[in-house]
């Protein structure tokens, strides 16, 4: 087969043994070539939202992928299951937009601080959106946040639903390849339509007696935004698992950690509850934040 018989395209949306991929303006329906599918005993979904491929046309609006380009970013955890597996949530974005709400449900920092560790291992551009502001005081919410504004992290305080921050979330995706990330039930959809009227995403409702939202959308798709640039909008995630994510990723995305690591009494030291430990010692004169570093050890730093 001649390469220059080949479409380049960008797949929009896995339907699982099916792809839809944008060639040249127009909506492709694509199979995946067999010798592709080598890899699917360690992964979730051979091709992600935004993956670039190279595609065989042909008759009634059909191709065949028959190669998949090389990635220059992706993100991805591991898959829920006993059987480790890789999923891929999406391809060649640059920013990662990890929204949480301010309530219903409120906001896991544990879970958000696991979110940071698994875009900085893909080094990813980071903005925390919080969301659902009009639910929560503003001046408690603002001071339960300031540990991440103090460590660098732009942190957007949003309602999708009075308008609050959303300019500053439309100039902050304005002509970048954002990811939308987050718990469920916490307004991702709600906001990409209030900075975007007409992407017509489905919206849930969160649920009035668990509190813990419904997955409203069940696979990754890339949508274009009318300002500039293209966001992957991913299912609300209840575990955030690891995929190779290293000590090493986990100490990076700890900054407010670092002028103590390496300064305690014992070269070996635990930091839990052992002398000398300059960690817990700082933690102590609230120097950080006890929370941080219990959410910096349950991740396996040291």
């Amino acid at each position: 087969m001649d390469v220059s018989d080949l479409a380049q395209g960008v797949v929009v949306e896995n339907h699982g043994a099916i792809f839809d991929v944008e060639i040249d303006g127009r909506m492709v329906r694509c199979f995946l070539r067999g010798r592709l599918k080598k890899d699917k005993r360690t992964k979730v979904g051979l091709i992600a939202a935004g993956d670039r491929v190279k595609v065989r046309l042909l008759e009634y609006g059909r191709g065949v992928v028959e190669e998949v380009l090389p990635r220059e970013s992706d993100v991805s955890r591991a898959a829920a299951g006993s059987i480790p597996l890789e999923q891929t949530l999406a391809a060649n974005v640059d920013q990662a937009v990890i929204v949480f709400a301010a309530a219903e449900p409120a906001a896991d920092l544990f879970m958000l601080d696991r979110f940071l560790v698994m875009m900085r291992a893909a080094r990813l551009n980071q903005i925390i959106c919080i969301n659902k502001c009009d639910l929560a005081d503003a001046d408690s919410l603002r001071a339960r946040l300031a540990v991440y504004e103090g460590i660098g992290h732009r942190v957007l305080f949003t309602s999708a639903i009075r308008g609050d921050g959303l300019a500053a979330l439309r100039d902050a995706m304005k002509d970048r390849r954002s990811v939308i990330c987050g718990p469920s039930g916490v307004g991702k959809s709600s906001l990409l339509n209030a900075i975007a009227p007409g992407v017509a995403l489905r919206i849930g409702e969160v649920g009035a007696v668990t509190h813990k939202g419904r997955h409203t959308t069940s696979s990754v798709a890339l949508v274009p935004l009318p300002f500039g640039g293209w966001v992957a909008d991913t299912p609300g995630l209840r575990q955030a698992g690891f995929w190779q994510v290293s000590i090493g990723h986990v100490i990076e995305a700890f900054t407010d950690l670092h002028p103590y690591l390496g300064r305690c009494e014992f070269s070996n030291c635990t930091h839990r509850r052992q002398k000398g430990c300059a960690l817990e010692a700082a933690a102590r004169a609230g120097r950080i934040d006890p929370r941080r570093l219990r959410s910096f050890l349950e991740m396996g730093g040291r």
